[in-house]
C-alpha cells in the first residue's frame, strides 16, 4: 500500500528523477522560467523551494546542501548570488506555476515554471502623478456632468410620456380604419 507516500514518480526510477529535477532546477535558476507539462512542474516546485530557502542564509553548509541537489557549480553560485538576493524578504512562495494549455503531439497539459520575483509583467510599477495643468479639482466638473444626465434621463421621460399621451387620444376617424375586432363587438351589441 502506497499510504501517506506523496512523491509525485513521474514514471521514472528514483535516480532518474532526481537527475531529471536537478536538470530542471538548474535550468530554471539559469533561465528564470521554464515550459514542462503541469506534473512536472509540481514536482520541481516542491525540489526547488527549499534549496531556494536555503539559499537565503549564505553558508558554506548550505552551499554543499544545495550543490548536493542541483550538481552544478555555476547554478549553486547563481542561486546564492542573484536569487537569494532578490527572494531574501520573501516568506515561501518564489515561484509560479502558469498554465499554457495542452501539447499539439500528444495533449499532454502544459505549463510556465517561473521565478516569481523575476518576472517584469506581473510587478506593479508605481506610475508617477503628473500635474495638472488647471486649476480646480475634478470634483467640480464631474458634477454638473452628473446633474446633465439627470436633467437629459428627465426630459428624455417626459417626451415618451407626451408621445403615449398623444396615442392614446388619438382614435381612427374613418371606420374602416378602426380594428374588425372592435366594430363586430358594437354590431352584437346592437344586435341584442
Amino acid at each position: 500500500m502506497r499510504h501517506g507516500k506523496k512523491v509525485i514518480h513521474l514514471g521514472r526510477k528514483t535516480a532518474h528523477r532526481k537527475s531529471m529535477l536537478a536538470n530542471m532546477a538548474c535550468s530554471l535558476i539559469e533561465h528564470k522560467r521554464i515550459n514542462t507539462t503541469v506534473t512536472k512542474a509540481k514536482a520541481l516546485k516542491q525540489f526547488i523551494e527549499p534549496i531556494i530557502t536555503k539559499s537565503k542564509s549564505d553558508t558554506t553548509h548550505n552551499r554543499r546542501l544545495s550543490f548536493s541537489s542541483l550538481r552544478d557549480k555555476t547554478a549553486v553560485s547563481e542561486l546564492f548570488r542573484e536569487v537569494a538576493s532578490k527572494v531574501g524578504d520573501r516568506p515561501g512562495g518564489y515561484t509560479r506555476i502558469i498554465k499554457l494549455g495542452n501539447r499539439l503531439g500528444d495533449n499532454a497539459d502544459m505549463a510556465m515554471i517561473e521565478l516569481v520575483d523575476f518576472n517584469e509583467v506581473y510587478k506593479t510599477e508605481e506610475k508617477a502623478k503628473k500635474k495638472s495643468r488647471r486649476r480646480g479639482g475634478k470634483s467640480k466638473s464631474t458634477a454638473p456632468a452628473a446633474e446633465a444626465v439627470v436633467e437629459k434621463e428627465k426630459v428624455e421621460a417626459q417626451e415618451v410620456e407626451e408621445k403615449v399621451d398623444q396615442v392614446e387620444t388619438a382614435a381612427p376617424e374613418n371606420p374602416a380604419e378602426a380594428p374588425k375586432n372592435e366594430g363586430k363587438e358594437s354590431e352584437n351589441k346592437d344586435g341584442e
